[in-house]
Order: C-alpha cells, then sequence, then structure tokens
C-alpha cells in the first residue's frame, strides 16, 4: 500500500452529503448514524482509564488488591491497548475496518462485564488485558473509517466530534464512577463501573451492524473455486460490478511481532514498580525499533507491503501533529490522576467531589472541540499553537490555587484554571486529530490511525510513571499535610515542562505553514 493519493475519497456519495454509497451494494448509509456507532465505543473504552482512577482505593478493598496488582489495573488495560493499536489498524485497512470494529467493540463489551463481577486481583488483571485488548483493536478503525468515508469540511466536523470525545473522556470518567460509587456504595459502585459498559455495548453492537458499511468485506469473502467462483463472477457482472481478482493478503507478520515487541519494551518499564530487571527492556526496544525500520524499509523495497508505509512520515502534517500529540501526551494525561490523589488523599475530598470538580473542564471541552472543528483545516495550526497556550495557563493557575488553597480558600476554586485547561484540550484535540490526518490517503487511515494512538499510548505511560514518581518524591519531601502540596505542585511543574516542549513544536509547525503560504504566494504572482 503505497502512500499516494491523498485526499482523494472512495465511493463517493450521491446528491447528498450526509450519505453514503458503498460501491458493490444498494444499500445507502447515513454519516451521522456512523459517528454515533464510532464515537460512543472509543469514549467508552476512553472512560475506562479515568474512571478507573477514582475506583482504585474502592476496587482494592473489595478484591484485596496489593497496591502493585491495583497499579496493573490501570497499566494492564494501557499496555494491552499500545500494542495492538497499529497491528489491528493494519488488519482493517486490509481485511475491512467495519467487520474488525464489531469484532474489537464485541470483546471489550464482554470482557467489561467479566471486570465487574472479578472477586480477585488475579482474574481481574487478566481480564483487564481482555478489555484492553478490545479497545485497541477497535479505536484505529474509527480513525479509518473516518478518513474512508468523510471528506473536506465534513472530515473537519467529525474529528471535532472525535476531538470531544477524547477531550471530554477524560473529565467524564470520574465524575461516572463517583455518580456510581455515591449512589450505589464503594462494594457495588466500582463495579457497576464496568458492567454499565455491557448493556450499552450489546445496542451498540447490534446497531454497528446495522449502520456500517461492509462494503470492503466483500472483496475477502466469496466462493473461490470451480462452478461457484464462477457463478459469483458472473452474478457480480450482472449487478454491474466488475470482477477483480484478489490480491495477495500480506500481513507481513515479521514486522507486526517485531513493533509489538518494541512497543511492549518501551512501555514496561514504565508500568512496573519494583522490577528493576525491566529496565533492561527499554535498549532492547530500541534497537528493535531500528530493526523494524529496517526491515519495513527492505520489505517495501522488495515489493512487498510493509505494516506501516514510512512514507507516512514524509506527511509534514502528519508528522507535525503525531510529535505534538506525543510530546503534551506526556503531562496532560496525568494532571487529573495527580489531582484525584491530591483531592482525596490529601483533603479528604470525596470521590464524587473530585468528578464535580472536573466537570466545567469536560463541559467546556466539548464546545471547544466543535469550536476547533470548524477552523481545523484552514487553522489548525494556528488553533494548536493558541490550544496549548490556554492549557499552559491552566495549569499554570492550578499551582496558584493549590498554592492558596494552603492558605484557607476552598478547592471549588480550581474549577476556574481547569475550565480554562479544558478549553485548550478540547482545542487542541480536535484540531490536532484533522491536522494529523489531512494529507493521509484513505486506504492508509486505520494504519496512520494505530500509529498516531500508539505514540499517545506510549507517551501516556511514561508521562503516567514521571508525573506521579514527581508528585510521591514531592510528597515524601515533607511529613504532614505540606508533603501533598508539594507533590502536586511539583508534578505540575513537570506537566509544564513538556506542554512548552509541544508548544515549541507547535510554533515551528504554523511557522512552517506560513512560510509554505508566503512561497506559494510568491509562486503565484511571478
Amino acid at each position: 500500500m503505497s502512500i499516494s493519493g491523498a485526499g482523494k475519497q472512495p465511493n463517493q456519495p450521491g446528491d447528498n452529503p450526509r450519505y453514503i454509497r458503498v460501491a458493490g451494494t444498494d444499500r445507502i448509509y447515513d454519516r451521522n448514524k456512523l459517528l454515533v456507532v464510532l464515537l460512543v465505543p472509543l469514549m467508552m473504552t476512553l472512560m475506562q482509564v479515568s474512571a478507573v482512577n477514582n475506583v482504585l482505593s474502592a476496587m482494592g478493598q473489595a478484591v484485596s488488591a496489593s497496591d502493585a496488582q491495583l497499579q496493573w489495573v490501570l497499566s494492564g488495560y494501557a499496555l494491552a491497548v499500545g500494542i495492538v493499536l497499529v497491528p489491528a489498524g493494519r488488519i482493517g485497512d486490509i481485511f475491512g475496518r467495519s467487520s474488525v470494529f464489531v469484532i474489537g467493540f464485541s470483546i471489550f463489551t464482554v470482557a467489561s462485564l467479566l471486570v465487574g463481577l472479578a472477586n480477585d486481583p488475579t482474574t481481574l488483571n487478566l481480564l483487564r488485558l481482555v478489555q484492553g485488548f478490545g479497545a485497541g483493536v477497535l479505536s484505529p478503525q474509527t480513525t479509518g473509517l473516518i478518513q474512508q468515508y468523510f471528506t473536506g469540511q465534513a472530515r473537519a466536523r467529525a474529528f471535532a466530534l472525535f476531538g470531544l470525545v477524547v477531550s471530554m473522556s477524560v473529565a467524564v470518567g470520574p465524575l461516572m464512577s463517583g455518580l456510581l460509587i455515591g449512589a450505589l456504595g464503594r462494594e457495588t459502585g466500582w463495579r457497576w463501573s464496568f458492567i454499565i459498559n455491557f448493556p450499552i455495548g450489546i445496542i451498540g453492537i447490534i446497531l454497528a451492524l446495522m449502520w456500517l458499511p461492509f462494503g470492503k468485506e466483500r472483496r475477502h469473502v466469496g466462493p473461490k473455486k470451480g462452478e461457484a467462483r464462477r457463478e459469483y463472477i458472473d452474478s457480480q457482472k450482472s449487478k454491474g460490478v466488475p470482477y477483480k481478482k484478489r490480491k495477495r493478503i500480506d500481513l507481513d507478520p515479521i514486522g507486526m511481532g517485531m513493533l509489538i515487541l518494541a512497543v511492549l519494551g518501551v512501555m514496561l518499564p514504565f508500568m512496573s514498580t519494583g522490577q528493576v530487571w525491566v529496565w533492561a527492556l527499554l535498549p532492547t526496544a530500541v534497537i528493535l525499533i531500528g530493526a523494524w525500520v529496517l526491515w519495513e524499509r527492505r520489505y517495501k523495497k522488495r515489493g512487498r507491503e510493509p505494516m506501516v508505509d514510512l512514507d507516512l512520515f514524509k506527511i509534514k502534517t502528519f508528522s507535525y501533529s503525531a510529535a505534538i500529540s506525543a510530546v503534551q501526551f506526556l503531562g496532560m494525561t496525568s494532571i487529573f490522576v495527580v489531582l484525584a490523589l491530591f483531592l482525596q488523599r490529601g483533603l479528604g475530598a470525596t470521590a464524587l467531589q473530585v468528578g464535580l470538580v472536573s466537570l466545567p473542564n469536560a463541559l467546556i471541552s466539548g464546545y471547544a472541540a466543535i469550536w476547533s472543528g470548524k477552523r481545523a483545516v484552514e487553522h489548525g495550526r494556528g488553533v494548536q499553537v493558541m490550544a496549548l497556550i490556554l492549557m499552559l495557563v491552566g495549569v499554570l493557575g492550578s499551582i496558584a490555587v493549590i498554592w492558596s488553597i494552603e492558605f484557607g480558600i476552598s478547592f471549588w476554586w480550581l474549577m476556574i484554571p481547569l475550565t480554562v485547561l479544558g478549553f485548550g484540550q478540547g482545542a487542541m484535540g480536535s484540531a490536532n486529530q484533522t491536522q494529523s490526518m489531512l494529507d493521509v490517503p484513505p486506504t492508509a487511515g486505520g494504519t496512520a490511525g494505530g500509529v498516531m494512538q500508539t505514540g499517545q499510548r506510549i507517551s501516556t505511560a511514561v508521562g503516567n510513571a514521571i508525573i506521579t514518581a514527581v508528585f510521591f518524591l514531592g510528597q515524601r519531601l515533607y511529613t504532614g499535610d505540606d508533603g501533598w502540596y508539594i507533590g502536586i505542585i511539583l508534578a505540575y511543574v513537570a506537566v509544564t515542562f513538556f506542554i512548552i516542549i509541544a508548544l515549541v513544536i507547535a510554533i515551528s509547525f504554523w511557522r512552517d505553514g506560513y512560510k509554505e503560504r508566503r512561497t506559494t504566494a510568491t509562486d503565484g504572482a511571478v
């Protein structure tokens, strides 16, 4: 699969841009329904990270889990998601994204029910791995299907909603789990923060089977031999569909295996506590990544189809946006983790109060994602710069409020800087996602989405390890309540450092676009 033909839209809809006509079938598909089916499951999978932060204490008591075992409730899910994203995106690009989406969603749905019913830490963690595997399978199909069936401003709007889901899920997750614990009690509430995915998932799977286009899958199934094959070819011709001989399916299993091991080697050291030996995996992973790059290049030179066509990284909009996203994820995804620890353990706040403090952040991020989506195609580079500046202001404002809490003001004042932060998060998610896929051809949509999200998952793992380590280091520097204040302030200073690096990259991306426009204008004048 070559990285070319960016911006071309296969299977163009009819006169009404809301609808999709898939080649090889008379069915018409509704883009609005397609977005509902894609984005609700995506939000469910993302909330399984943020919601769990708020129920760890209740969960640990219920299943008698140690701190190390509880860590794997978070880490195991993230690890399973991270290692499967790119292979799943590649498989979806080849066999059909709708089918792979339904498979991943089904695994996630069943695993969610079983996680909620688990009664011991070993079973709980194994099921969280399965749940993460299902989430990792469906996630890149979301990006791929949007890239395949949307174009122009419609695609920007779809990615705006995508960004809304990503940003809101971070803040809505703790609120949902806090409400469930408040309404049902600690023992039952944490279980329902998982079980609730099951009835929603069953409805979602049924709607996915009804509303998703399964056009590409038809090219990989059907009669293949003898009289049945001839009848199949004749039936296709009678419908006006030219029969094409199927290409040999090339999954690049060696490249796939090398990348899985490399991602595992990078993420595992940052997710394990007290295991010194796992750090030996990190240099091994770096060597594996280098070997994987060489393998993919040679694989393509031999005329084969590599799992990831490295020409993808020659697309400026993709490379810059992926770098900005990865760096800002190093800090941003840990903000609410340490905030929950500070409020609950340091100040004695309830899980519901933690959720309510973050509610304005969720609401404004939703508005910002839609606002940004209307500007993401033409002004997406500048929007990313503005979004990162607002994030910087929000984090610095949070530090100021936290310092003031020690002198008597209420922690509810945190809602103000978190609201500023939320606008930046929502605007960033929408603009960054749109810009990253702006010039990626639809045929590579799932793989590109998998690469993008893998970078985010690795950054989340590394960032969580760094930011929480800084938090606990600061907390240990001082005994008593002062330690909690020092811990979160130092953690937020570290977050600020990563945001500044992302901002520098975003400014470079913005200036690069400005130079391109000036060059184009000059050439046009000549």
